[in-house]
């Protein structure tokens, strides 16, 4: 039996993206988000939804560019910093011990220390309710050599991604494989 909780932001995993932007001034900032992910194949997009308060969604309006880092486990709690605190306040970059590395597609900064990083640039906006949406062309997407397969293709299970749980408020880590996608649907029998 299915139990409601009515309307609310969930959907499990919800990714922790790390955002990052210049401000007017041209400082680094990052900040998390967790409501986003692709939302285009062709070109390739990615959205972010950001609270219009924030420093990186007024600096996202301005530069019209954004990264979006992708933490693995071990930067749980930077992470978690980065989207208690306000860049308008604090240089999280310094405050975290993390390197505002300059996109080379882009005008905006990624994390790189992070093992994921994609370069955006700001296609479209969508004025929602407490939040603005952004939607990103992807210009480039950065793997570290130490995340990739044999094959040179990205592992998850190297990357170990962060998810969060909207409604417990929660960190986890990524699973373990479980089927080749494209693939596994083929073994499934029809009902007459």
């Amino acid at each position: 039996m299915l139990i409601s909780f009515g309307p609310r932001a969930y959907i499990v995993p919800a990714p922790v993206l790390l955002v990052g932007t210049y401000d007017a001034q041209g400082k680094p900032n990052v900040m998390t988000a967790a409501w986003g992910g692709l939302c285009c194949s062709q070109p390739p997009c990615l959205s972010v939804s950001l609270r219009r308060v924030t420093w990186t969604c007024q600096s996202l309006l301005q530069r019209k560019a954004f990264t979006v880092s992708i933490p693995g486990r071990t930067m749980v709690g930077k992470a978690d910093f980065a989207g208690l605190v306000s860049g308008r306040q604090e240089d999280k970059f310094q405050t975290l011990g993390l390197t505002p590395q300059p996109g080379d597609h882009v005008d905006a900064p990624f994390v790189a220390e992070c093992p994921v990083v994609l370069e955006l640039l700001l296609r479209h906006t969508l004025e929602l309710g407490s939040h603005i949406q952004f939607v990103g062309e992807i210009m480039d997407v950065k793997v570290s050599r130490d995340c990739l397969t044999p094959e040179g293709l990205p592992d998850p299970s190297l990357i170990d991604a962060l998810s969060f749980v909207p409604l417990t408020k929660e960190y986890y880590g990524t699973g373990e494989f479980v089927a080749r996608s494209f693939a596994v649907g083929k073994t499934v029998k029809r009902s007459s």
